[in-house]
């Protein structure tokens, strides 16, 4: 069975999404904000910890468009996810406002934060 949710984050004219879904026991996420497109994919997958092998933590591998930046994103979700989940994660990331200023940069860091701890929560119900 295949379960899928959306959550979202909006601050200002900015606002991110992230469509998951539940891929027997593995996790898809697609983040989009502005122009949807895909800048980068991430796969995560959960291990023992280096520096303490009973926690969890997560290795993961990227590939990034030319020119793209969404590899931060990507990266950073799909550690997060694999790790609080234990579970293998993909994330496709693909964010695009023209002329966005560095304090909303910064802001689209921290929503995407924001979709990573509500995507726990919802697939944690799984």
């Amino acid at each position: 069975m295949l379960d899928s949710f959306d959550v979202s984050e909006k601050k200002g004219r900015l606002e991110v999404f992230a469509h998951t879904m539940m891929v027997g026991d593995d996790v898809l996420v697609v983040v989009t904000g502005g122009r949807a497109h895909i800048g980068a994919l991430a796969i995560a997958q959960p291990r023992p910890s280096l520096k303490t092998p009973k926690k969890i933590s997560a290795t993961s591998s990227v590939f990034t468009r030319l020119g793209h930046k969404e590899d931060v994103v990507a990266k950073s979700m799909s550690e997060k996810l694999s790790r609080d989940l234990n579970r293998v994660v993909v994330v496709a990331a693909g964010i695009h406002w023209d002329k966005l200023k560095p304090n909303e940069i910064e802001l689209i860091l921290e929503m995407c934060d924001a979709l990573t701890k509500k995507i726990v929560v919802e697939a944690a119900k799984t």
